[in-house]
């Protein structure tokens, strides 16, 4: 399924002239399409990893990296989606900024994060980073209506938690919270938080890096 659906957002980013010639209702539906295979796609990858982690099978593996790479990756990998949904990223990270984590996972969760926040923004986005309280900070910001006071008030529920009326399973935030905690420095542990305001004032997805 993962494989499948990976074949056909990459046939669909490949054809992406399409939108160009017809309606504007018919690009919203051709963007909302990308958008789902995405989302799917990426579910089914933080599934498989998941199980990975759970047999100790996955090779974590935390190196020396440039996150302005990792940012800029991330944001080629969604260029088509962006275009498509009309959504302006701007990318706010030092390119001499270095540090040590897990490429892979990290690029996974930014990726997560970045195609939500192009569903629910109105039309701009931001991915950030910088070094506070020697940690490293890695955002994921929109101009939306930002997150539900519910699930600021307790993120953890919204982790854990089923909402059985609208499909919600809160693996995307799962599967971040997992990654941030595998990233450990003596007595400090990885973390992520939801916020409202920022910058752009809208939803505001954080993951902090010891």
């Amino acid at each position: 399924m993962k494989n499948s659906l990976g074949l056909m957002g990459r046939l669909l980013a490949k054809h992406e002239a399409v939108w160009t010639g017809i309606s504007a209702e018919a690009q919203s539906e051709y963007s909302h399409l990308l958008y789902e295979v995405n989302r799917m796609n990426a579910n089914l990858i933080s599934l498989l990893t998941l199980y990975k982690f759970g047999k100790g099978l996955y090779p974590f593996d935390p190196q020396p990296c440039q996150p302005a790479e990792i940012c800029e990756e991330v944001a080629m990998q969604h260029r088509v989606l962006l275009s498509a949904s009309k959504v302006v990223l701007h990318i706010d990270v030092p390119d001499d900024l270095v540090w040590h984590f897990d490429a892979d996972l990290i690029a996974g969760v930014l990726g997560q994060a970045l195609t939500n926040a192009i569903n629910y923004t109105t039309d701009t986005v931001r991915i950030a980073a910088g070094v506070e309280h020697d940690e490293l900070w890695l955002a994921v910001e929109d101009n939306g209506r930002g997150y539900p006071p519910q699930m600021l008030v307790d993120s953890r529920k919204a982790v854990s938690g089923v909402d059985f009326s609208s499909g919600s399973t809160g693996l995307g935030l799962y599967f971040a919270e997992h990654v941030a905690q595998l990233h450990r420095n003596r007595e400090r542990i990885g973390s992520l938080r939801l916020e409202n305001g920022g910058p752009l004032g809208g939803g505001r997805f954080v993951i902090t890096l010891p």
